[in-house]
């Protein structure tokens, strides 16, 4: 997936309600500096290694981009927004 249609996705997500969508306020931090751009984010995905990224989501301060490995795992990377740095990664359990 290109990172151009990723940031589509994240930009372009739908939320309800008056409270302003996360992805809104996602791009306008990181317009001001307040939030690393995803690019930056997604380059050090991409570094990594790990796999094909499927989704990227936005939630309290934290880009959480799922990636899919070579050999079906499900992987979840977890980034703060603010800093860049690479906080963790959750491997999904596979039912057999």
């Amino acid at each position: 997936m290109s990172r151009s249609l990723i940031l589509s996705v994240v930009l372009f997500a739908a939320a309800g309600g008056d409270v302003e969508p996360d992805h809104v306020r996602a791009r306008a931090a990181s317009a001001s500096g307040e939030f690393v751009p995803l690019e930056t984010i997604l380059q050090d995905v991409e570094r990594r290694g790990v796999g094909r990224v499927l989704s990227v989501e936005f939630d309290d301060g934290e880009y959480e981009i799922e990636v899919l490995r070579e050999d079906g795992v499900l992987v979840e990377l977890e980034y703060d927004a603010r800093s860049g740095a690479f906080d963790e990664m959750d491997i999904e359990e596979q039912d057999d």
